[in-house]
C-alpha cells in the first residue's frame, strides 16, 4: 500500500509536499529553493553557496549558537547542500520535536541577520574551502574542463564560485540574493515521516502562510551554443598521478532520451546515484571496468550523470593505470565508446543495466528523509511524477533506444577531454 501523499500550494505561492509514513517516530523536513550556480552572473560567482552558509549564522528569534544546540539536544540532525540549480535545507527529527525545524525554517526565509562580522568571518572559510579543493587534481581537472564545455551557460563556474568573486563579494550583494530567491512562492517544502496529515498542513500555514510572495526572481538566460568539435586541454599540478575527464553533452531530466542515456550509463560505467545520501553499488561489471581496469589502462573508472535544469554533462572519470600513458588509455576508452556505437548491445545486457540502475534508485528512496529528499528534489528539475514514474520509464527502455542515444550523444565532436599531468616533486 502506498503511504499517503499531499500536495497543496499556499497562497503566497509555497508548494508543499506531505508523505504520511509510519514505520519510526521521525519526520524529515526539506525545504528547497530555486536558486543555484545557474542564477550567478560573473563578479557573483559563488553567491548561492555563501548565501547558504549565511542561512546558519543565525536571527534575531534564533541566534547561531543556540541553532546547533537546539537540534542537537533534541535528538535531530540538519544540513544544508547547494547545487547547480537549487538549495536545500533539511531537518530530520523525532516526530515530537518537528516543531523547531518548521520554526526554524519559517524564521530564517524572511529574518537572516546577514551581519557584517559573520559575512567577513565565513569569507575566510569559503576561501579556505576553495583553497582546500585547489589541492585536488579531480576538482581542478572538473573546473577547467567544465569551463571549457559552457563559455555562455552560467554552467560555467563551479558552485563554489571563482576566488576573485570570493574576494569581492559584499554583505549587500548576499543579502540581495537571500530577499530576491528565499520568497515562498520560489520553494518547495516536502515533510515525510510520522505525522497527522490535516494537523501537519495546519502548521505549516500558520507559519509560512503569513510570509509574503515576492517578485518572480530573474533568471539568466544564456543558453549554451553548439560545440564545433572535440575540445582537449590538460592541466598540471602536482602529484603521481595522471586522470582522464571525458565529459559529453547530456540533456535536461526532463527530456525524453535521459531515460535511455541512464540505461546506457549503467551498461557503460556502472548506475549514476542522484541521491548523495546513499551508497552506491559496485561497477565491475560494467563495460568500462572490465574493459580498462581488468586489462590495467585504467586503476578505476566512474560516469557521472546529473538531473539538472538544462543540458549539462556525462563524465567519464579514469584514473591512469601507472604503467599506461593517458593517450593509451584515452584510447581504449574510445574502442569501448565506438563498439556501444556501432554493435547492437544484447537484450541481456541491457536487462542487467536497467535492474542495476533500478536496484541503486531503490537503495535511494527507501528510508524517511530519502522519501522527503525526492518529493522536492524532483521538483527542482521536472516535478514529482519524474521520480514515481522513473522505475517504469527505464524499464520501457529497449535495445534500439539505447544505440541511438549513443550515436546521438556520444559524439566526438561534441566532447571535452581533459587530462591531469602531474608534475612529480613539483608546484601545481
Amino acid at each position: 500500500m502506498k503511504n499517503p501523499l499531499t500536495v497543496t500550494a499556499l497562497s503566497n505561492g509555497l508548494k508543499v509536499f506531505l508523505k504520511e509514513i509510519h514505520t519510526a517516530p521521525i519526520i524529515s523536513s526539506w525545504m528547497w529553493y530555486r536558486v543555484g550556480s545557474r542564477d550567478e552572473v560573473q563578479g557573483r560567482t559563488g553567491i548561492s553557496h555563501w548565501v547558504e552558509h549565511m542561512q546558519f549564522k543565525g536571527t534575531p528569534q534564533f541566534p547561531a549558537n543556540m541553532l546547533d544546540k537546539a537540534i542537537s539536544r533534541e535528538g535531530g540532525t540538519w544540513n544544508a547542500m547547494t547545487y547547480l540549480d537549487w538549495t536545500a535545507y533539511y531537518e530530520t527529527m523525532p516526530a515530537g520535536k518537528i516543531d523547531l525545524a518548521l520554526r526554524l525554517e519559517a524564521d530564517r526565509m524572511v529574518n537572516s541577520r546577514f551581519d557584517e562580522n559573520e559575512v567577513a568571518s565565513e569569507r575566510t572559510v569559503i576561501i579556505s574551502e576553495r583553497e582546500g579543493n585547489e589541492n585536488d587534481p579531480l576538482f581542478l581537472l572538473g573546473e577547467a574542463v567544465q569551463q571549457a564545455a559552457f563559455r555562455i551557460h552560467p554552467y560555467h563556474h563551479e558552485v563554489i564560485g571563482d576566488m576573485a568573486d570570493l574576494h569581492t563579494m559584499t554583505r549587500d550583494d548576499l543579502y540581495s540574493h537571500y530577499r530576491a530567491f528565499y520568497i515562498p512562492n520560489n520553494a518547495v517544502m516536502a515533510v515525510a515521516g510520522d505525522f497527522d496529515t490535516p494537523s501537519m498542513l495546519a502548521r505549516i500555514r500558520e507559519l509560512f502562510e503569513p510570509i509574503p510572495a515576492g517578485p518572480q526572481p530573474v533568471r539568466v538566460a544564456r543558453p549554451e551554443t553548439e560545440q564545433r568539435g572535440e575540445i582537449r586541454l590538460s592541466v598540471e599540478g602536482p602529484g603521481s598521478t595522471t586522470y582522464l575527464q571525458v565529459c559529453y553533452r547530456f540533456p535536461a531530466a526532463s527530456h525524453p532520451d535521459f531515460f535511455p542515456l541512464i540505461v546506457l550509463d549503467s551498461l557503460l560505467a556502472g548506475p549514476s546515484n542522484f541521491n548523495m545520501f546513499s551508497g552506491g553499488i559496485s561497477n565491475k561489471t560494467s563495460r568500462l571496468y572490465r574493459a580498462l581496469v581488468d586489462k590495467e589502462y585504467a586503476v578505476g573508472v566512474y560516469g557521472g550523470a546529473q538531473a539538472t535544469v538544462d543540458p549539462f554533462l556525462y563524465s567519464i572519470v579514469l584514473t591512469v593505470h601507472p604503467k599506461r600513458k593517458a593517450e593509451e588509455t584515452l584510447a581504449a576508452l574510445d574502442r569501448e565508446i565506438e563498439r556501444v556505437r556501432r554493435e547492437k548491445v544484447t537484450k541481456a545486457e541491457i536487462a542487467r543495466a536497467i535492474k542495476q540502475a533500478k536496484a541503486l534508485f531503490a537503495y535511494g528512496s527507501e528510508n524517511i528523509t530519502n522519501q522527503a529528499f525526492w518529493m522536492g528534489y524532483a521538483e527542482m528539475f521536472a516535478n514529482y511524477g519524474w521520480f514515481e514514474s522513473y522505475l517504469d520509464r527505464l524499464a520501457a527502455v529497449t535495445v534500439k533506444d539505447v544505440q541511438r542515444v549513443a550515436n546521438e550523444y556520444f559524439r566526438p565532436q561534441s566532447r571535452v577531454v581533459g587530462t591531469y599531468v602531474p608534475l612529480e616533486g613539483g608546484q601545481a
